[in-house]
């Protein structure tokens, strides 16, 4: 046979037939990369693609055929180059396809709240889409119609104000609204009182949502769909208004995961499922969940967390058919949960009150968020939130110098 092989050792201690193993399987494994690296072209330039792909070829494939001539020249360490290249490039597809995947469900959730007659009813889908703003991150605060204290609260300490907060969005891409709906009788002293307040700080997105504790779920749901509809954000996080936020720690800890296609950010628990009704965070639903003692399965925690664009958008076009538990937190949670999604446990985002995030500012690493696990949120946050900030809040220029594009 023509690949019949010499089985003799050489005086360099190296056989022929091992050099022609090792050299045929050099060549297979060109063709594998190859193969993978080139094979989903950009449209607009297969021909310049072909051309290159004719002489990488050339350059690349003509010698390894001479490896039956004892060609040894070919280094581990160039495999290895070029396996993680190829892991590069597929990471790059990965991520390219799953944003033109985004862009085909905003455009149909555009359709879809266009249809529902939204504030932007009357334009195409195009042009909504067209419109949406650019920004790195959606922060949005749910808030209640008897929280203005709170709100108050947080203008005076981490969410900058007027101007600042222009420029914030304008050259940092970060947005930071109050999120609430309207009162059951739309127009009403409730809704005139947001309207006052809105017109003196200018930093609420409302809502097509009547306001209710027991709504909380849809409210999120609704959150999300309307800020992907206003702004086109690699991320939007959500946020409670009890509690302490450092802006510019949030914007580095999501940067960290910018390239991930499907993310979820948070701080990861499985609390249990509450059968006996009348307690706080009842779950009327308990028996879905197995028998009676049994865990959710794991969620962030509902303080603060983050999901990415493709997420947010999934939200947007499946809002009609995600089933909404008791438990707004379950509920995000149990929309991910069957799907491709990363799961982030980040424990910065979820660190107590002082002295907890002092001494983690102390030393050198500033907490994301803080609250009091006892209460949800930061207990008493109105007369604490001052001092929470002075001895946990980050320096003023941190969200000017964090590290991150949008």
């Amino acid at each position: 046979m023509g690949l019949m092989l010499n089985t003799k050792h050489h005086k360099g201690g190296v056989s022929t037939r091992w050099v022609s193993v090792f050299c045929i399987s050099s060549f297979f494994l060109g063709v594998l990369v190859v193969n993978r690296f080139w094979g989903i072209p950009e449209p607009v330039k297969v021909t310049e693609e072909a051309s290159s792909l004719e002489k990488f070829q050339e350059r690349d494939f003509e010698p390894k055929l001479h490896c039956q001539k004892k060609d040894t020249s070919i280094q581990a360490g160039d495999i290895l180059t070029r396996v993680s290249q190829t892991h590069d490039v597929i990471m790059t597809l990965d991520k390219t396809i799953s944003t033109l995947e985004m862009q085909l469900a905003a455009a149909r959730s555009a359709q879809v709240s266009s249809q529902e007659t939204s504030p932007m009813a009357t334009k195409g889908v195009s042009d909504q889409l067209k419109e949406r703003e650019k920004a790195f991150i959606v922060m949005g605060i749910i808030t209640a119609f008897s929280s203005r204290k709170r709100r108050d609260s947080i203008r005076d300490t981490w969410m900058p104000q007027g101007e600042k907060l222009r420029r914030l969005e304008k050259e940092r891409g970060m947005v930071m609204r109050f999120v609430i709906g309207h009162s059951a009788s739309p127009g009403g002293v409730l809704d005139r009182a947001i309207d006052a307040e809105e017109e003196q700080h200018q930093d609420f997105l409302r809502l097509n949502h009547v306001e209710g504790y027991h709504e909380l779920s849809s409210k999120t749901q609704i959150y999300f769909s309307t800020a992907v509809a206003m702004w086109d954000a690699e991320f939007y996080v959500k946020v409670d208004d009890d509690v302490h936020v450092n802006p510019g720690m949030i914007a580095s800890i999501l940067a960290r995961h910018k390239s991930k296609p499907r993310v979820y950010i948070g701080c990861m628990k499985s609390g249990p499922v509450l059968a006996q009704k009348g307690v706080k965070y009842h779950e009327p639903e308990y028996w879905k969940f197995g028998e009676e003692g049994n865990k959710y399965f794991r969620h962030a925690t509902g303080q603060l967390y983050a999901i990415s664009k493709d997420l947010a958008t999934y939200l947007s076009v499946n809002r009609h058919i995600l089933h909404r538990y008791a438990n707004e937190d379950v509920s995000l949670g149990s929309w991910f949960i069957g799907l491709d999604v990363d799961h982030i446990d980040e424990r910065n985002l979820c660190c107590g009150t002082p002295p907890d995030c002092e001494w983690k500012a102390q030393a050198g690493s500033p907490c994301a968020a803080s609250f009091d696990w006892s209460c949800s949120g930061i207990c008493k946050s109105v007369e604490r939130m001052e001092e929470v900030h002075q001895r946990c809040g980050e320096d003023d220029g941190a969200v000017w110098s964090a590290i991150f594009r949008y």
